[in-house]
């Protein structure tokens, strides 16, 4: 055979190849250098230098990436000062190499594998899966802190049962602290704490599984089969206390890193027994941007377990109090204002602050209330919680505007960042607490604090835990601001009140509420959804940028949009003048606004799809939607959102009471037939052949009566069938000439057989779609029966003219035979009568 020759494009890749290899092998010695440089004039620092840098350590910028807290005492002297930190650690930052060339072409091509899932067969991924475990045995450091290979560490988490996540903590042992504030090792210790979450639940209910789809080769080495087994005997719980324990000198540090925040707080949730899928947790563990590693074939068990609240030791929840008074212990302050107000630190705060009151909260009455008073009468001080660090006297200092609480309060109030820490605050804090801050800083300007685009969402927790008569003068004190929060888009504090007062029972605050909000809009409820859905302005343009590259007004377009339509879902929801003045207002709109209602955007079309489930407050109101809906059926069919509207509107049932949404049958057969029409048009995209199997469109066109019966199906079980309508008999004998039978008659075929049951009349419809097809099927017939009669006597008189051209000689004998034939007749009937 041949030498195998590299093809031109093969030879082009392997010279990029080398390219960026030689760019990687450069930047890795220029780093070098540069740290090399470093430690060399860090170590020729002196006293001076080191005391000028304790200095700055108290400066503190709320803008840097961290806050460099001290973790020991404040030092007195500058021989007494820590060594310089990197970024404001005081820990020494591993290096753990890098991989090979070969190796790390392995692995990149591995990573794409599983991503693509492109195996011929379960077996085979399951062997390929054994072989990349094998290999990255021993490699999992390097693994964990390369760019391209860390996504293939995440996914192979994912993958692992108990026992490979207990070897994986086993190599990150000792490592940890550079591993969580590594750029691309956090995200692996970010991912093997949350699957190791299950693992703790299991080992503690005795329920630990070990049979994945991921398990190791038989034939091991001796050593690596020890490891294996004694990595087992040491349980999850203890691993995780493990990892504390290395973290527990940098505490503070990591309160506000970059990195090294996101892990501590996966690990708090951990400890904690929260559900890891809740978009609250979510939205703590992780920013906007962070990308979403997946894997198929991951564990469905672990999935199910993330959505529920999860069993934890007792050891977890002390840990969480020690990691709160060890983080919190050296923060004055100044340094807690600083640290609310941190981009990264904040919502490390909130965290805490949760936690601390979640769990003093089924402490405090036990055992915790108990030690305290022990410590009291030895004369040593109680320990100082988070809460009372941020407020501290409260809820006695709320009333002095100069107290350290009051002042903290009202900083927070209007700072973006730092009103996040304040809801968590008023939200978890305890009532005697709470009432303090209404008392004194909530309660005498509550509509102002509504009316600020910052202090509004503290005043809207605030709402959420008011009491009826605190509610109503709430309400009372907001309904000259109504018109201001329509003009400024502060729907988010309408549909709140609205909901708090729907909760609370305060039924007379929901009338004034509606009243003042139809007279903002217009001044009738049909102005109500142009203004909430802002039909009023020219429709947007459709979207083709990603939401990152959108300008500032269009996000805040959208933004008012989903707010607004969220107000018209509460209303909608709340029985009665508020869903009534909603559903009259829809009625109102032209087809052109309920399609772009339905095209245009989720949130309103969500609108329509609650407005078609909702108990009718208006006579007649689906029927009369959808027969709006109607002229726009296709372009509902082919669109994203009003995809669904169309399904809704065939699983509605075309009959029941007034309680129940129903679409009349008539108004199907309607749309169907419009969709029908399309058929093709709607098969060459997804979304319209969705509709057409939803709406089963072959069954329809082949056979209807199936269809009929089909449709029928969502109606009350004693609706579905119709009355079977009256036929005409014939004869005069059962009530005279074409009349109707009798009451109590009998009919069928012979006249006989079947007795026929008296049917109410229906209002609508009073012909049913059986008859329909039946009477076409006989007029189809008659039809043809004319034109052959008509074709048969064509053909007779063609052939009468050709026997009349052959000769007139004998049409004289014809005629007078034809003449005694009637003759014969006409006195055959006259005996007849005569005899009569």
């Amino acid at each position: 055979m041949g030498k195998n020759r590299k093809s031109k494009r093969q030879l082009v890749r392997d010279e990029k190849r080398a390219k960026k290899r030689g760019r990687d092998l450069a930047g890795d010695e220029e780093r070098s250098a540069k740290r090399q440089r470093h430690d060399d004039a860090d170590a020729d620092a002196d006293v001076d230098g080191q005391q000028e840098q304790l200095n700055n350590f108290y400066t503190l910028d709320p803008n840097a990436d961290f806050i460099p807290f001290n973790d020991d005492e404040q030092p007195q002297n500058a021989a007494s000062a820590p060594a310089p930190r990197a970024r404001g650690g005081n820990f020494e930052r591993e290096f753990f190499g890098m991989l090979a060339e070969q190796e790390q072409e392995y692995f990149r091509h591995a990573d794409e594998l599983l991503e693509l899932n492109d195996f011929p067969s379960p077996d085979d991924r399951h062997i390929f899966l054994q072989s990349v475990y094998r290999e990255a045995r021993g490699k999992e450091l390097k693994l964990a802190s390369s760019q391209s290979c860390s996504r293939l560490m995440e996914r192979l988490i994912l993958l692992s049962n108990a026992r490979q996540k207990k070897s994986l903590f086993g190599a990150f042992a000792g490592h940890f602290m550079t591993l969580v504030t590594h750029r691309f090792a956090s995200h692996c210790c970010e991912k093997l704490f949350l699957m190791s979450a299950p693992v703790v639940t299991a080992e503690l209910s005795g329920e630990a599984d070990d049979d994945v789809e991921m398990g190791e080769a038989d034939e091991e080495e001796a050593e690596e089969a020890k490891e294996v087994a004694e990595a087992m005997k040491t349980p999850m719980e203890d691993l995780f206390m493990l990892t504390l324990d290395e973290l527990e000198e940098h505490l503070s540090f990591l309160l506000s890193d970059r990195y090294g925040s996101h892990a501590l707080r996966v690990l708090l949730v951990v400890l904690s027994g929260r559900p890891l899928d809740q978009a609250g947790t979510k939205s703590l563990l992780q920013g906007k941007n962070k990308e979403y590693i997946t894997v198929e074939g991951a564990s469905a068990v672990s999935k199910e377990l993330n959505s529920q609240a999860r069993t934890v030791p007792s050891s977890f929840s002390t840990a969480i109090q020690k990691i709160i008074g060890d983080s919190t212990a050296t923060l004055d302050s100044t340094a807690l204002r600083v640290l609310a107000k941190h981009p990264t630190g904040n919502p490390t705060l909130q965290l805490l602050l949760e936690l601390e009151l979640s769990l003093s909260a089924k402490s405090k009455k036990g055992a915790q209330a108990k030690e305290d008073g022990e410590k009291a009468a030895e004369g040593e001080p109680s320990a100082v919680s988070l809460l009372e660090r941020l407020v501290p006297e409260a809820p006695a200092s709320f009333g002095d505007e100069k107290s350290q609480a009051c002042e903290f309060v009202n900083s927070m109030l209007y700072d973006p960042i730092g009103s996040r820490l304040l809801e968590t605050l008023i939200a978890h804090c305890p009532g005697k607490i709470f009432k303090g801050l209404l008392a004194n800083i909530f309660a005498p300007r509550i509509q102002s604090l509504l009316r600020n685009d910052i202090a509004s969402y503290p005043a809207i927790k605030v709402l959420n835990r008011l009491s009826k008569e605190d509610l109503a003068d709430a309400v009372q004190k907001s309904l000259p601001e109504i018109p201001s929060f329509v003009e400024k888009g502060r729907f988010n504090v309408i549909k709140t009140l609205f909901e708090r007062c729907n909760v609370r029972g305060a039924t007379p605050e929901l009338g004034t509420l509606l009243q003042a909000l139809t007279t903002a809009c217009g001044g009738a409820w049909k102005h109500i959804i142009p203004k909430l859905c802002l039909l009023t302005e020219p429709e947007p343009e459709p979207e083709t940028k990603e939401k990152k590259f959108q300008t500032p007004e269009a996000k805040n377009k959208t933004a008012l949009l989903s707010h607004g339509s969220q107000v018209a879902s509460t209303l909608l929801s709340i029985p009665g003048q508020p869903s009534k003045a909603i559903q009259n207002s829809l009625l109102a709109l032209s087809p052109d606004h309920l399609l772009r209602m339905a095209t245009t955007s989720a949130p309103t079309a969500a609108i329509l799809a609650k407005a078609l489930a909702a108990p009718p407050q208006v006579p007649h109101f689906h029927k009369l939607l959808v027969a709006a809906m109607l002229p726009n059926i296709y372009a509902l069919a082919t669109s994203q959102h009003g995809n669904a509207l169309v399904n809704a509107v065939i699983s509605a049932p075309s009959r029941g009471d007034s309680t129940v949404a129903v679409v009349p049958f008539h108004l199907k057969e309607n749309a169907m037939a419009q969709l029908e029409r399309h058929e093709s048009a709607l098969r060459e995209t997804w979304l319209g052949r969705n509709v057409w199997r939803t709406w089963r469109g072959d069954l329809w066109s082949y056979r209807r009566h199936d269809w009929v019966r089909w449709a029928k199906e969502t109606d009350p079980e004693g609706e579905r069938v119709a009355g079977m309508p009256v036929s005409r008999q014939r004869g005069e004998g059962e009530g005279g000439k074409g009349g109707f039978i009798k009451k109590g008659g009998y009919e069928g075929r012979g006249g006989e057989g079947v007795r026929r049951v008296e049917v109410e009349p229906e209002p609508e419809p009073e012909v049913e779609v059986e008859e329909e097809v039946e009477v076409e099927e006989k007029v189809e017939k008659k039809e043809k029966k004319e034109k052959k009669e008509k074709k048969e006597k064509k053909d007779k008189k063609e052939k009468k003219e050709k026997k009349t051209s052959k000769g007139e000689s004998g049409d004289g004998e014809v005629k007078e035979k034809k003449k005694k034939k009637k003759d014969k007749k006409e006195k055959a009937s006259a005996e007849v009568e005569e005899a009569d």
